[in-house]
C-alpha cells in the first residue's frame, strides 16, 4: 500500500513542473509526512489547463451514505480497478496526480519494522496516478476526495514492501490527465511498476511512524535497524 509520504518543494516549483494555472489554493508546503485523511496537493485538468488544487485523501465515492468510508479507500489496486464499484467509473473520466518527491514503506525483519523513504536518484518530484470523486454532505457541504493508485512491486520495492504507488512516466502524464482520453485500455497500461533503476530506497527514523511528526529529520538517512 501506500500510506505516507513527503512533498518538500515549493508551490512554485510545483506549478513549473506541471504547468498549472493558478493554484485554487495555496497549499502548504513543505510537508515531510503527509497521512491519510489530510488534505494533500493535486493536478487535475479542466479540459484546457492543468490545475493545481486540493483533495482529501481517501476517496469517498459520490453514491456514499457518509464520509467515513474514505479511511478505507485511500488505496485502489490497479489490477482489480475495473472491477470496483468506487473505481471503475473514475477511471474514464475523473483522474488526477499526486505530485510527491518521496514515500514511506516499512520493511519487515522478524518483529523489527524499519521505515524506508524511497525517492527518484536525482531527488526530483514524481507523479502518483490518482482517482477523484466528490461527495455532497447532508448540510450541502461538497468533499473533493481521493485514493493513490497501487501496483506490483518493481525489483527495489520486493525487498521492502509487496506493494507500491504507480508512478507515472512523465512522458505519459499528459495521457492520464486528459479528460478527452476514454481509452481504459490505454489508461490502464500506464499503471505498472516504475523503474528501479531510476529511484533509491534509504532507512529514515522511526519518529515517522507518528503522524504528528512533521519535519526535516524525517526525511535524513539513518543507520538501519537491521
Amino acid at each position: 500500500m501506500c500510506g505516507r509520504y513527503t512533498i518538500v518543494v515549493s508551490m512554485e516549483e510545483l506549478m513549473m513542473r506541471y504547468l498549472s494555472e493558478v493554484p485554487t489554493t495555496y497549499y502548504r508546503t513543505p510537508r515531510y509526512n503527509l497521512a491519510p485523511m489530510q488534505t494533500v496537493p493535486a493536478v487535475v485538468n479542466d479540459g484546457e489547463n492543468n490545475r493545481l488544487g486540493e483533495l482529501r485523501w481517501g476517496l469517498v465515492p459520490s453514491w456514499a451514505k457518509d464520509d467515513k468510508i474514505g479511511s478505507k479507500m485511500i488505496n485502489a489496486r490497479a489490477e482489480t480497478i475495473l472491477e470496483k464499484a468506487s473505481f471503475k467509473g473514475l477511471i474514464r473520466r475523473k483522474r488526477a496526480i499526486v505530485p510527491a518527491d518521496g514515500f514511506y514503506e516499512w520493511k519487515k525483519s522478524g518483529n523489527e519494522k524499519q521505515p524506508m523513504r524511497i525517492t527518484m536518484k536525482d531527488g526530483a518530484v514524481f507523479s502518483m496516478a490518482a482517482l477523484y470523486d466528490t461527495w455532497q454532505a447532508p448540510d450541502g457541504r461538497k468533499i473533493s476526495t481521493c485514493t493513490i493508485i497501487t501496483t506490483t512491486p518493481n525489483s527495489l520495492m520486493a525487498g521492502i514492501h509487496d506493494r507500491m504507488p504507480v508512478i507515472l512516466r512523465p512522458e505519459d502524464e499528459a495521457a492520464w490527465l486528459d479528460r478527452g482520453n476514454d481509452d481504459v485500455g490505454l489508461l490502464t497500461g500506464l499503471l505498472l511498476p516504475y523503474e528501479a533503476s531510476r529511484m533509491r530506497a534509504y532507512p529514515v527514523s522511526p519518529l515517522v511512524g507518528n503522524v504528528k511528526n512533521d519535519a526535516p529529520e524525517l526525511i535524513e538517512e539513518q543507520m538501519a535497524l537491521f
